[in-house]
C-alpha cells in the first residue's frame, strides 16, 4: 500500500442561488483554481456544468474537520489542567492524619501509672519500675524502658532495657537482642525482626 499527504487550501461556500453562486466563482476563478471547493447545498446540472468546464475541483456535503488556531488550543490546554487540579487528591490530608494519630509525650511514666493510646505514640521520657504502656499503633521510646511494654502497631523502637517486660503482638521481646541505641523491633511472617546498629537478627 501507498500512502501520500498532501496539505490542501479549502473554499468553503454555500449555496442560496445558482446565479449569484456561478457570477462569485467566474468572477474570482484564477482564485479558486488552486482551492478544493467545499459545497454545501443542491448542485444542479447548471452548477455541476459549470465546475466542471473551469475544471474546479470539488466536494459537496461533507463536514471538514477543523483546524484549531493557538488561542483555542491554550485555551484547551488551560481546562485540562484546571480540570486535573481538581479531580487530583490532596495529599496534605494524609499527612494530616498521620499527624493527628501521632501523639508525643515527654513526661516520666512513673510507677503504678499505666498509658493506654490507641494510635501512634513517641515517648521522649523513660518508664520507670513498675510503670506500663499499652499502645495500638507504633511505638517510639527513646529513653530506658524498666516497667511494661505492650504494643500492637507496625513497629516499634526500643533500647536496650535489661529489666523491662516487652511485648509485642503478644510476643515477649527477649532483651537479650536488644543493644544500647535504638532498636526496630517489627514482626514479620510471624517472626519477631530486631534490627539493631548493623545487623538484623530474627527468631520465630
Amino acid at each position: 500500500m501507498e500512502t501520500k499527504q498532501y496539505s490542501v487550501k479549502v473554499f468553503e461556500a454555500t449555496i442560496a442561488d445558482e446565479s449569484e453562486f456561478i457570477a462569485f466563482f467566474d468572477k474570482n476563478y484564477l482564485f479558486f483554481q488552486h482551492h478544493l471547493i467545499s459545497i454545501h447545498g443542491v448542485v444542479n446540472a447548471a452548477i455541476e456544468n459549470y465546475l466542471k468546464n473551469k475544471n474546479l475541483k470539488y466536494i459537496t456535503n461533507v463536514e471538514l474537520p477543523k483546524t484549531k488556531n493557538r488561542q483555542n488550543v491554550e485555551k484547551e490546554f488551560e481546562e485540562k489542567k484546571e480540570l486535573a487540579k481538581e479531580t487530583a487528591p490532596e495529599p496534605q490530608e494524609v499527612v494530616e492524619k498521620i499527624q493527628d494519630n501521632l501523639k508525643v509525650i515527654d513526661t516520666l511514666v512513673r510507677s503504678g501509672q499505666e498509658l493506654k493510646i490507641a494510635g501512634d505514640l513517641l515517648l521522649l521520657n523513660r518508664v520507670n519500675s513498675g510503670g506500663s504502656v499499652n499502645i495500638e499503633g507504633n511505638l517510639i521510646i527513646t529513653q530506658l524502658v524498666e516497667g511494661s511494654i505492650r504494643c500492637n502497631g507496625n513497629f516499634m523502637m526500643i533500647k536496650a532495657s535489661p529489666k523491662a517486660n516487652i511485648v509485642f503482638h503478644d510476643v515477649e521481646v527477649d532483651n537479650a537482642y536488644l543493644k544500647e541505641r535504638l532498636n526496630r523491633v517489627e514482626l514479620k511472617n510471624n517472626k519477631i525482626i530486631i534490627t539493631p546498629v548493623l545487623k538484623e537478627t530474627s527468631w520465630e
